[in-house]
């Protein structure tokens, strides 16, 4: 679970992103699911737009994306939904500590 200092951080990393998935009038599907799962694995941080004719309801898209890869679902804004997941294997981000009380 990401706190809001963190979250904070990666919508700032996440700004200069352009969106490389996109969402339609399919809406999510395994396929997707796992192509995008795969970019996060490579990535760590990354946007997926949904489209206007996507069917489903963008809060349901964005917690069907986030639930099916297991990532951390960092925004919805407008139709753009960012996603961070740690890579087991190619960590590039370094999140901010959390401070202990």
């Amino acid at each position: 679970m990401l706190t809001g200092k963190q979250k904070r951080f990666l919508r700032a990393e996440a700004h200069h992103l352009t969106p490389i998935f996109q969402v339609g009038k399919g809406g999510v599907n395994e396929a997707m699911l796992k192509q995008i799962s795969e970019a996060l694995e490579a990535r760590e941080l990354i946007k997926v737009r949904i489209l206007d004719n996507c069917e489903d309801e963008k809060h349901e898209v964005a917690e069907a994306l986030a639930r099916g890869t297991r990532a951390e679902l960092v925004q919805l804004i407008g139709l753009t939904v960012v996603l961070y997941k740690e890579s087991r294997k190619n960590k590039q981000i370094v999140l901010p500590k959390v401070a202990k009380k």
